[in-house]
Protein backbone atom coordinates (compact mmCIF):
# COMPACT_ATOMS: atom_id res chain seq x y z
CA UNK A 1 0.00 0.00 0.00
CA UNK A 2 1.19 3.54 -0.83
CA UNK A 3 0.39 6.31 1.31
CA UNK A 4 0.64 10.17 0.51
CA UNK A 5 0.73 12.04 3.78
CA UNK A 6 -0.21 15.90 3.83
CA UNK A 7 0.51 17.84 6.80
CA UNK A 8 -0.29 21.77 6.66
CA UNK A 9 -1.77 22.41 10.39
CA UNK A 10 1.60 24.23 11.46
CA UNK A 11 4.38 26.33 9.76
CA UNK A 12 5.67 23.31 8.53
CA UNK A 13 4.19 22.14 4.89
CA UNK A 14 5.05 18.37 5.04
CA UNK A 15 4.09 16.33 2.61
CA UNK A 16 5.98 12.33 2.52
CA UNK A 17 5.32 9.30 0.27
CA UNK A 18 5.20 5.42 2.34
CA UNK A 19 4.92 2.36 1.11
CA UNK A 20 3.43 0.15 4.10
CA UNK A 21 5.42 1.92 7.02
CA UNK A 22 8.81 2.37 4.48
CA UNK A 23 9.55 6.04 3.63
CA UNK A 24 9.86 6.25 0.60
CA UNK A 25 10.38 10.45 0.37
CA UNK A 26 10.03 12.69 2.70
CA UNK A 27 9.69 16.63 2.14
CA UNK A 28 9.06 18.72 5.60
CA UNK A 29 9.98 22.59 5.01
CA UNK A 30 9.31 25.52 7.51
CA UNK A 31 7.78 27.94 4.81
CA UNK A 32 6.09 30.00 7.33
CA UNK A 33 2.71 29.04 6.49
CA UNK A 34 2.70 29.83 2.99
CA UNK A 35 1.23 26.64 2.63
CA UNK A 36 -1.40 27.72 -0.48
CA UNK A 37 1.93 28.24 -2.71
CA UNK A 38 3.81 25.51 -1.66
CA UNK A 39 2.10 22.70 -1.07
CA UNK A 40 0.99 21.14 -4.71
CA UNK A 41 4.85 22.16 -5.82
CA UNK A 42 6.02 20.18 -3.29
CA UNK A 43 3.61 17.18 -3.68
CA UNK A 44 5.41 17.24 -7.51
CA UNK A 45 8.48 17.41 -6.29
CA UNK A 46 7.47 14.03 -4.00
CA UNK A 47 6.29 12.48 -6.82
CA UNK A 48 9.14 13.28 -9.02
CA UNK A 49 11.78 11.99 -6.74
CA UNK A 50 9.71 9.17 -5.99
CA UNK A 51 8.77 8.17 -9.54
CA UNK A 52 5.41 7.44 -8.24
CA UNK A 53 2.29 9.24 -9.56
CA UNK A 54 -0.98 9.80 -8.03
CA UNK A 55 -2.66 7.06 -9.69
CA UNK A 56 -0.26 5.00 -7.59
CA UNK A 57 -1.52 6.01 -4.35
CA UNK A 58 -4.00 3.89 -2.22
CA UNK A 59 -4.44 5.68 0.87
CA UNK A 60 -4.44 9.43 1.45
CA UNK A 61 -3.84 10.54 4.89
CA UNK A 62 -3.83 14.53 5.75
CA UNK A 63 -3.33 16.35 9.23
CA UNK A 64 -7.29 17.70 10.32
CA UNK A 65 -6.04 19.73 12.98
CA UNK A 66 -6.01 21.51 15.37
CA UNK A 67 -3.95 23.97 14.49
CA UNK A 68 -3.59 26.57 11.86
CA UNK A 69 -7.44 27.01 10.60
CA UNK A 70 -6.19 27.95 7.33
CA UNK A 71 -3.45 25.34 6.62
CA UNK A 72 -5.69 22.91 7.14
CA UNK A 73 -8.25 23.60 4.81
CA UNK A 74 -5.84 23.84 2.19
CA UNK A 75 -4.33 20.12 2.82
CA UNK A 76 -7.70 18.62 3.26
CA UNK A 77 -8.70 20.52 0.15
CA UNK A 78 -5.91 19.24 -1.66
CA UNK A 79 -6.84 15.94 -0.64
CA UNK A 80 -10.26 16.17 -1.54
CA UNK A 81 -9.49 16.87 -4.53
CA UNK A 82 -7.49 13.80 -5.61
CA UNK A 83 -10.43 11.41 -4.14
CA UNK A 84 -12.59 13.72 -6.26
CA UNK A 85 -10.62 13.04 -9.28
CA UNK A 86 -8.99 9.18 -8.45
CA UNK A 87 -11.33 8.13 -5.83
CA UNK A 88 -9.01 7.60 -3.45
CA UNK A 89 -9.83 7.45 0.22
CA UNK A 90 -8.48 10.02 2.37
CA UNK A 91 -8.10 9.24 5.88
CA UNK A 92 -7.80 11.83 9.01
CA UNK A 93 -5.59 12.07 11.68
CA UNK A 94 -5.23 14.52 14.23
CA UNK A 95 -1.97 16.84 15.17
CA UNK A 96 -2.34 15.51 18.56
CA UNK A 97 -2.41 11.83 17.79
CA UNK A 98 0.64 12.80 14.85
CA UNK A 99 2.72 14.31 17.84
CA UNK A 100 2.35 11.40 19.74
CA UNK A 101 3.79 8.97 17.25
CA UNK A 102 6.58 11.34 17.09
CA UNK A 103 8.00 9.25 20.84
CA UNK A 104 6.33 6.07 20.04
CA UNK A 105 9.18 4.07 18.00
CA UNK A 106 11.94 5.80 20.92
CA UNK A 107 12.17 2.29 22.93
CA UNK A 108 14.94 4.05 24.95
CA UNK A 109 12.40 7.12 25.70
CA UNK A 110 10.37 5.13 28.11
CA UNK A 111 10.41 2.31 31.08
CA UNK A 112 9.10 -0.85 29.22
CA UNK A 113 8.54 -2.29 32.50
CA UNK A 114 5.91 0.22 32.63
CA UNK A 115 2.11 1.30 31.24
CA UNK A 116 3.25 3.91 28.62
CA UNK A 117 0.65 6.73 28.22
CA UNK A 118 1.42 9.63 25.87
CA UNK A 119 -0.33 12.79 26.79
CA UNK A 120 0.27 15.31 23.63
CA UNK A 121 0.11 19.06 24.40
CA UNK A 122 -0.51 21.88 22.12
CA UNK A 123 -0.49 25.79 23.28
CA UNK A 124 -3.91 27.84 22.81
CA UNK A 125 -2.44 30.46 24.98
CA UNK A 126 -4.22 31.67 28.40
CA UNK A 127 -3.43 28.83 30.58
CA UNK A 128 -4.86 26.70 27.79
CA UNK A 129 -3.91 23.58 25.57
CA UNK A 130 -5.28 21.25 22.99
CA UNK A 131 -4.67 17.98 24.61
CA UNK A 132 -4.98 13.92 24.35
CA UNK A 133 -4.09 10.93 25.92
CA UNK A 134 -2.90 7.68 24.42
CA UNK A 135 -1.25 4.45 25.63
CA UNK A 136 0.77 2.48 23.55
CA UNK A 137 0.47 -1.12 22.70
CA UNK A 138 1.68 -3.24 20.01
CA UNK A 139 -0.44 -1.84 17.22
CA UNK A 140 0.43 1.38 17.52
CA UNK A 141 -1.82 3.41 20.15
CA UNK A 142 -4.93 3.38 21.86
CA UNK A 143 -7.08 6.34 22.45
CA UNK A 144 -7.96 6.89 25.92
CA UNK A 145 -8.68 10.87 25.88
CA UNK A 146 -10.02 12.19 22.37
CA UNK A 147 -8.67 15.81 21.46
CA UNK A 148 -10.03 18.08 23.68
CA UNK A 149 -9.18 22.08 25.02
CA UNK A 150 -9.15 23.08 28.02
CA UNK A 151 -6.96 24.57 30.80
CA UNK A 152 -3.76 23.11 32.32
CA UNK A 153 -5.05 22.50 35.87
CA UNK A 154 -8.20 20.22 33.68
CA UNK A 155 -5.31 18.16 32.35
CA UNK A 156 -3.73 17.70 35.31
CA UNK A 157 -6.97 16.38 36.86
CA UNK A 158 -8.30 14.58 34.09
CA UNK A 159 -4.80 12.50 34.08
CA UNK A 160 -4.81 11.71 37.97
CA UNK A 161 -8.35 10.07 37.53
CA UNK A 162 -6.37 7.60 34.99
CA UNK A 163 -3.12 6.88 37.37
CA UNK A 164 -4.43 8.25 40.69
CA UNK A 165 -5.08 4.32 42.49
CA UNK A 166 -2.08 2.89 40.18
CA UNK A 167 0.10 5.61 39.77
CA UNK A 168 3.39 3.08 40.29
CA UNK A 169 2.59 1.29 37.47
CA UNK A 170 2.18 4.05 34.60
CA UNK A 171 5.02 6.35 32.96
CA UNK A 172 3.37 9.55 31.09
CA UNK A 173 5.15 11.11 28.04
CA UNK A 174 4.39 14.59 27.19
CA UNK A 175 5.54 16.08 23.57
CA UNK A 176 4.20 18.92 22.04
CA UNK A 177 5.01 22.71 23.04
CA UNK A 178 3.15 22.94 25.81
CA UNK A 179 4.56 20.34 27.61
CA UNK A 180 7.58 22.91 27.62
CA UNK A 181 5.59 25.84 28.91
CA UNK A 182 4.04 23.66 31.91
CA UNK A 183 7.09 21.81 32.56
CA UNK A 184 7.58 22.87 36.02
CA UNK A 185 3.88 22.65 36.96
CA UNK A 186 4.09 18.65 35.33
CA UNK A 187 6.87 17.71 37.75
CA UNK A 188 5.07 18.71 40.52
CA UNK A 189 1.99 16.47 39.85
CA UNK A 190 3.19 13.53 38.38
CA UNK A 191 6.37 11.25 39.91
CA UNK A 192 6.43 8.72 36.95
CA UNK A 193 6.85 10.85 33.74
CA UNK A 194 9.37 12.56 31.15
CA UNK A 195 8.81 15.41 28.98
CA UNK A 196 9.58 14.64 25.18
CA UNK A 197 13.09 16.51 23.62
CA UNK A 198 12.31 19.42 21.74
CA UNK A 199 12.42 18.38 18.27
CA UNK A 200 9.54 15.70 18.82
CA UNK A 201 7.39 18.54 19.16
CA UNK A 202 7.14 19.41 15.32
CA UNK A 203 4.77 17.75 13.13
CA UNK A 204 6.44 16.05 10.43
CA UNK A 205 4.36 14.09 7.45
CA UNK A 206 6.34 10.45 7.95
CA UNK A 207 4.92 9.92 11.08
CA UNK A 208 1.24 11.18 10.69
CA UNK A 209 1.49 8.74 7.56
CA UNK A 210 2.53 5.77 10.29
CA UNK A 211 -0.57 6.80 12.40
CA UNK A 212 -3.07 6.42 9.52
CA UNK A 213 -1.04 3.42 8.37
CA UNK A 214 -1.73 2.23 12.07
CA UNK A 215 -5.68 3.25 12.09
CA UNK A 216 -6.16 2.01 8.80
CA UNK A 217 -5.43 -1.41 9.51
CA UNK A 218 -6.87 -1.60 12.26
CA UNK A 219 -10.47 -1.54 10.60
CA UNK A 220 -11.15 2.42 10.37
CA UNK A 221 -13.12 3.12 7.23
CA UNK A 222 -11.33 6.31 5.44
CA UNK A 223 -13.60 9.08 4.38
CA UNK A 224 -16.27 8.55 6.81
CA UNK A 225 -14.82 11.28 9.28
CA UNK A 226 -12.73 13.19 7.09
CA UNK A 227 -13.40 16.20 8.53
CA UNK A 228 -11.61 19.45 10.21
CA UNK A 229 -11.22 18.72 13.44
CA UNK A 230 -13.19 22.44 15.91
CA UNK A 231 -11.73 22.46 19.10
CA UNK A 232 -13.70 25.45 20.51
CA UNK A 233 -11.30 27.88 18.82
CA UNK A 234 -8.09 27.95 17.05
CA UNK A 235 -4.40 29.18 18.05
CA UNK A 236 -3.45 30.53 14.77
CA UNK A 237 -5.09 30.96 12.06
Amino acid sequence: MKLLCIDTASDICGVSILENNNLIVNLDNNTGRTHSENLMPLIQKAFDESNISLKDIDLIVCDIGPGSFTGIRIGMATAKAFHDSLDIPCLGISSLEALAYNVVEEKDFYDTKKTTLICSMINCKNNNCYFALYEKNNNGLFTLLDPQKDTINALISILNCYIEDNFEEYEIIFVGDSSKIFENLLRENFQNMQISKSSFDSLNSYNLGIAGLNKYENCYLPDDEFLPLYLNSWPNT
